[in-house]
Protein backbone atom coordinates (compact mmCIF):
# COMPACT_ATOMS: atom_id res chain seq x y z
CA UNK A 1 0.00 0.00 0.00
CA UNK A 2 2.55 2.38 0.84
CA UNK A 3 4.64 1.89 -2.87
CA UNK A 4 1.60 2.47 -4.42
CA UNK A 5 1.10 5.80 -2.27
CA UNK A 6 4.92 6.64 -2.99
CA UNK A 7 3.91 6.01 -6.81
CA UNK A 8 1.27 8.68 -6.84
CA UNK A 9 2.29 11.27 -5.11
CA UNK A 10 5.58 11.24 -7.25
CA UNK A 11 3.51 10.95 -10.52
CA UNK A 12 1.80 13.64 -8.88
CA UNK A 13 5.03 15.89 -8.14
CA UNK A 14 5.97 15.27 -11.96
CA UNK A 15 3.20 16.25 -13.46
CA UNK A 16 2.78 19.66 -11.23
CA UNK A 17 6.24 20.02 -12.58
CA UNK A 18 5.61 18.99 -16.16
CA UNK A 19 2.57 21.56 -16.39
CA UNK A 20 4.94 23.90 -14.71
CA UNK A 21 7.32 23.65 -16.99
CA UNK A 22 5.26 24.55 -20.26
CA UNK A 23 3.35 26.91 -18.77
CA UNK A 24 6.46 28.77 -18.21
CA UNK A 25 7.84 28.19 -21.77
CA UNK A 26 4.94 30.53 -23.16
CA UNK A 27 4.58 32.73 -20.18
CA UNK A 28 7.78 33.29 -18.30
CA UNK A 29 8.70 32.39 -14.41
CA UNK A 30 7.35 35.72 -13.28
CA UNK A 31 4.07 34.90 -14.84
CA UNK A 32 3.58 31.49 -13.79
CA UNK A 33 0.67 31.38 -10.77
CA UNK A 34 -0.37 28.45 -8.81
CA UNK A 35 -4.01 28.67 -9.61
CA UNK A 36 -2.58 28.04 -13.48
CA UNK A 37 -0.68 25.07 -12.94
CA UNK A 38 -3.04 23.07 -10.81
CA UNK A 39 -5.38 23.55 -13.29
CA UNK A 40 -3.06 22.59 -16.10
CA UNK A 41 -1.69 19.62 -13.51
CA UNK A 42 -5.96 18.50 -13.23
CA UNK A 43 -4.86 18.75 -9.35
CA UNK A 44 -6.39 20.43 -6.65
CA UNK A 45 -4.92 23.76 -5.02
CA UNK A 46 -4.19 21.81 -1.93
CA UNK A 47 -2.73 19.16 -3.60
CA UNK A 48 0.50 21.69 -4.77
CA UNK A 49 1.02 22.87 -1.37
CA UNK A 50 1.04 19.24 -0.46
CA UNK A 51 4.31 19.14 -2.78
CA UNK A 52 5.32 22.66 -2.23
CA UNK A 53 5.67 25.33 0.46
CA UNK A 54 5.17 28.11 -2.16
CA UNK A 55 5.50 29.19 -5.76
CA UNK A 56 9.59 29.98 -4.96
CA UNK A 57 9.63 26.79 -3.60
CA UNK A 58 8.88 25.27 -6.86
CA UNK A 59 10.75 27.85 -8.65
CA UNK A 60 13.76 26.67 -6.71
CA UNK A 61 13.77 23.27 -8.18
CA UNK A 62 13.09 24.42 -12.01
CA UNK A 63 15.33 26.81 -12.19
CA UNK A 64 18.26 24.80 -10.03
CA UNK A 65 17.24 21.60 -12.59
CA UNK A 66 17.93 24.57 -15.81
CA UNK A 67 21.06 25.69 -13.98
CA UNK A 68 22.60 22.19 -13.71
CA UNK A 69 22.28 21.77 -17.27
CA UNK A 70 23.81 24.53 -18.33
CA UNK A 71 27.03 23.54 -16.00
CA UNK A 72 26.22 19.83 -18.12
CA UNK A 73 26.51 21.47 -20.94
CA UNK A 74 30.13 23.36 -20.04
CA UNK A 75 31.82 20.73 -18.40
CA UNK A 76 31.34 19.29 -21.18
CA UNK A 77 33.09 21.18 -23.26
CA UNK A 78 37.22 21.69 -23.48
CA UNK A 79 38.14 24.07 -20.41
CA UNK A 80 38.02 27.68 -21.16
CA UNK A 81 41.85 29.29 -21.20
CA UNK A 82 41.24 32.86 -21.23
CA UNK A 83 38.87 35.40 -19.61
CA UNK A 84 37.30 35.86 -22.97
CA UNK A 85 36.91 31.90 -23.01
CA UNK A 86 35.89 31.93 -19.60
CA UNK A 87 32.77 34.58 -20.51
CA UNK A 88 31.77 32.31 -23.77
CA UNK A 89 31.19 28.91 -21.89
CA UNK A 90 29.66 30.90 -18.86
CA UNK A 91 27.42 32.58 -21.28
CA UNK A 92 24.43 30.33 -21.31
CA UNK A 93 24.20 30.35 -17.29
CA UNK A 94 24.58 33.96 -16.87
CA UNK A 95 21.80 34.78 -19.80
CA UNK A 96 19.52 32.47 -18.09
CA UNK A 97 20.07 33.65 -14.66
CA UNK A 98 19.57 37.39 -16.15
CA UNK A 99 16.74 36.45 -18.21
CA UNK A 100 14.09 37.95 -15.92
CA UNK A 101 14.13 39.80 -12.80
CA UNK A 102 12.41 37.30 -10.74
CA UNK A 103 14.86 34.72 -12.35
CA UNK A 104 17.40 36.58 -10.52
CA UNK A 105 16.25 38.01 -7.23
CA UNK A 106 15.05 34.07 -6.20
CA UNK A 107 18.27 33.31 -7.37
CA UNK A 108 19.96 35.50 -4.57
CA UNK A 109 17.16 34.46 -2.61
CA UNK A 110 17.99 30.95 -2.53
CA UNK A 111 21.98 31.38 -3.34
CA UNK A 112 22.87 30.41 0.19
CA UNK A 113 24.71 33.58 0.93
CA UNK A 114 21.53 34.50 3.07
CA UNK A 115 20.65 32.61 6.18
CA UNK A 116 18.44 30.28 4.80
CA UNK A 117 17.86 27.13 6.85
CA UNK A 118 17.47 24.45 3.73
CA UNK A 119 20.59 24.07 1.73
CA UNK A 120 18.44 23.36 -1.92
CA UNK A 121 19.18 23.61 -5.41
CA UNK A 122 20.28 26.73 -6.05
CA UNK A 123 22.23 27.12 -3.32
CA UNK A 124 24.09 23.35 -4.59
CA UNK A 125 24.56 25.47 -8.13
CA UNK A 126 26.50 28.05 -6.74
CA UNK A 127 28.87 25.53 -5.39
CA UNK A 128 29.03 23.94 -8.19
CA UNK A 129 29.79 26.97 -10.49
CA UNK A 130 32.49 27.99 -7.41
CA UNK A 131 34.16 24.31 -8.23
CA UNK A 132 33.93 24.24 -11.64
CA UNK A 133 35.20 27.63 -12.38
CA UNK A 134 38.29 26.77 -9.80
CA UNK A 135 38.90 23.81 -12.20
CA UNK A 136 39.38 26.13 -15.47
CA UNK A 137 41.11 28.64 -13.64
CA UNK A 138 43.82 25.97 -12.32
CA UNK A 139 44.87 25.35 -15.71
CA UNK A 140 43.60 28.60 -17.45
CA UNK A 141 45.87 31.68 -18.61
CA UNK A 142 45.71 33.64 -15.70
CA UNK A 143 47.38 34.81 -12.64
CA UNK A 144 48.97 32.54 -10.25
CA UNK A 145 50.17 35.02 -7.73
CA UNK A 146 46.29 34.36 -6.15
CA UNK A 147 44.69 30.66 -5.59
CA UNK A 148 42.25 29.14 -8.21
CA UNK A 149 39.86 29.49 -5.12
CA UNK A 150 39.88 33.31 -4.72
CA UNK A 151 39.76 33.69 -8.14
CA UNK A 152 36.98 31.88 -8.68
CA UNK A 153 34.84 33.43 -6.03
CA UNK A 154 35.99 36.88 -7.92
CA UNK A 155 34.75 35.46 -11.21
CA UNK A 156 31.53 34.79 -9.19
CA UNK A 157 31.17 37.82 -7.32
CA UNK A 158 31.90 39.86 -10.41
CA UNK A 159 29.29 37.59 -12.18
CA UNK A 160 27.10 38.39 -9.58
CA UNK A 161 27.53 42.44 -9.52
CA UNK A 162 27.61 42.39 -13.24
CA UNK A 163 23.90 40.67 -13.35
CA UNK A 164 22.87 43.45 -10.70
CA UNK A 165 24.09 46.31 -12.68
CA UNK A 166 22.07 44.80 -15.54
CA UNK A 167 18.70 45.48 -14.17
CA UNK A 168 19.82 48.94 -12.47
CA UNK A 169 18.57 51.74 -14.97
CA UNK A 170 21.55 54.09 -13.79
CA UNK A 171 23.91 51.50 -15.61
CA UNK A 172 21.86 50.19 -18.38
CA UNK A 173 24.68 51.69 -20.83
CA UNK A 174 27.33 48.50 -20.56
CA UNK A 175 26.52 45.30 -21.82
CA UNK A 176 26.20 42.37 -18.84
CA UNK A 177 29.13 40.63 -21.11
CA UNK A 178 31.27 44.37 -21.33
CA UNK A 179 31.04 44.86 -17.70
CA UNK A 180 32.15 41.19 -16.88
CA UNK A 181 35.12 41.36 -19.26
CA UNK A 182 36.22 44.74 -17.74
CA UNK A 183 36.25 42.76 -14.66
CA UNK A 184 37.53 39.86 -15.18
CA UNK A 185 40.44 41.24 -16.84
CA UNK A 186 41.45 43.14 -14.44
CA UNK A 187 40.61 40.24 -12.03
CA UNK A 188 42.20 37.14 -14.08
CA UNK A 189 45.70 38.68 -15.65
CA UNK A 190 48.64 38.08 -14.43
CA UNK A 191 50.48 41.51 -13.03
CA UNK A 192 53.26 42.84 -15.06
CA UNK A 193 56.86 43.69 -14.31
Amino acid sequence: MQKTTQKRTLKTRARLIEASENLITTGGYEALRVEDVVQAAGVAKGTFFAHFRDKDALMEILIGAKLDRFLDSAEARTPPRTVSEIIAALEPVHRFMTSERYVFDLLIRYSGATAVAEIGPIAHFFERYFRLVTMWLEAADVRKDVTPELLAEGVQAFAIQAMSLRFCALHAATTFSDRLETYLDAWLTPPTG
